[in-house]
């Protein structure tokens, strides 16, 4: 389990991505380079990491489910993920 404060500075990242995105594209494409690098450092969408849902591990994560493995593992063999069983063959 991830710390709160971790998670609430990855939600405070995604926070800055959103606000400044249209004036970042806009900077880039006039090329205005100086003005680019006084907007926040975390506004960049680079600097984000995604990070699972639930637990907030930021490694080992599948994007199709928004989550880690060892939650994803879980999860599947609860029952709790539509569609999605244990293999046997």
């Amino acid at each position: 389990m991830a710390k709160e404060s971790m998670k609430a500075r990855e939600r405070k990242r995604e926070r800055l991505v959103e606000k400044y995105a249209d004036k970042r594209a806009a900077l880039k494409a006039e090329g205005k380079w100086e003005e680019l690098q006084k907007l926040p450092k975390n506004s960049s969408r680079v600097r984000l990491h995604n990070r699972c849902v639930i637990t907030g591990r930021p490694r080992g994560y599948m994007r199709q489910f928004g989550l880690s493995r060892v939650t994803f593992r879980e999860m599947a063999n609860q029952g709790l993920i539509p569609g999605v069983r244990k293999a046997s063959w």
